[in-house]
């Protein structure tokens, strides 16, 4: 009897980092919410893509089979082994110290096939043409930058190259520490999904700017903390020319300065946050109360003034 499964059809890389120990897997595909069948990662173990017509559980089960100790192959053998439909299947797999195995069925719908190189693999079918994972595999191997970037080199060769033969929709990317840890939800490092978008490559790609950002924003935040005042300012340049239309960065940074002891500084940036957006004098009257800006009438007052200049 016919069995319709999750229509995963698609182009995906899953990769390990040699040098940080970084595990991830990059997806897109012409269908809805890609990210939530077949990009899977845990910190310290590995990373999965599942997909053609994709049964899901390769994803948390192959996970759970490289934390106790089997390598990418062990695992993906085992899940094969039992799956009937495997002709159907095309899975990779990347294991923490950068194993791969990757099984493409014989019945994926063409053009699909795959290439695996130094601690990766990529992967693709229902294709326009039989160039895209060549393409993939050859873009990721000559990008520079960490891992994140790399694979998405990696998809964006393979939509160049013609990708999906059906068009796109959705694209993820998720990235995990090579650390394993008893709390793994520390160790997922990047998790972002475009559920659906004309241009999902551009769009994973600008929250993923977004994303980083934030970070240098909490980088300079430490910085700041701990004195290192034109370490920390470049990092907060850094995060401003990622997302300079997110006014809600140089608020935070404005709450550091002051509660670091460079007020001047940061009434300045502040003045610039609330002549953009006015609600933000009202939040930071707020914070107080929370904890998060000393309590100090004189500096409200000097606050509320900024309104007037």
């Amino acid at each position: 009897m016919f069995k319709r499964f999750p229509f995963a059809h698609t182009f995906s890389i899953v990769a390990r980092d040699p040098v940080t120990g970084e595990m991830g897997a990059a997806v897109q595909s012409h269908w809805f919410s890609t990210g939530s069948v077949v990009t899977w990662a845990e910190p310290g173990v590995g990373a999965i893509a599942t997909q053609s017509m994709a049964e899901v559980s390769y994803g948390p089960l192959g996970l759970n089979l490289m934390k106790q100790k089997k390598n990418a192959q062990q695992a993906l053998s085992q899940l094969l082994e039992k799956d009937e439909n495997y002709p159907v299947r095309q899975v990779a797999m990347v294991d923490a110290i950068g194993n791969i195995a990757v099984h493409t069925g014989s019945r994926c719908i063409a053009e699909a096939g795959h290439k695996t190189g130094h601690q990766y693999s990529v992967q693709a079918n229902m294709m326009l043409k039989p160039t895209v994972w060549p393409a993939m595999a050859e873009a990721y191997e000559n990008a520079s930058g960490c891992l994140a970037e790399r694979m998405l080199a990696a998809l964006d060769a393979a939509q160049a190259e013609g990708g999906d033969i059906r068009g796109k929709q959705s694209a993820a990317l998720i990235v995990v520490s090579g650390v394993e840890s008893m709390q793994p939800w520390k160790g997922v490092l990047i998790d972002l999904r475009v559920e659906d978008h004309p241009e999902p490559l551009a769009e994973l790609r600008r929250i993923y700017n977004i994303q980083r950002a934030y970070e240098y924003m909490n980088i300079g935040d430490d910085l700041l903390s701990k004195g290192h005042v034109e370490d920390a300012f470049v990092a907060y340049d850094h995060a401003a020319l990622l997302a300079p239309h997110i006014i809600e960065l140089p608020f935070w940074q404005a709450v550091t300065l002051i509660e670091t002891g460079r007020e001047a500084d940061g009434l300045e940036v502040l003045k610039r946050v609330i002549q953009a957006e006015p609600n933000w004098l009202l939040l930071i009257q707020r914070l107080p109360a929370a904890g998060l800006l000393r309590e100090d009438p004189a500096l409200m007052e000097r606050i509320n003034k900024l309104t007037s200049q």
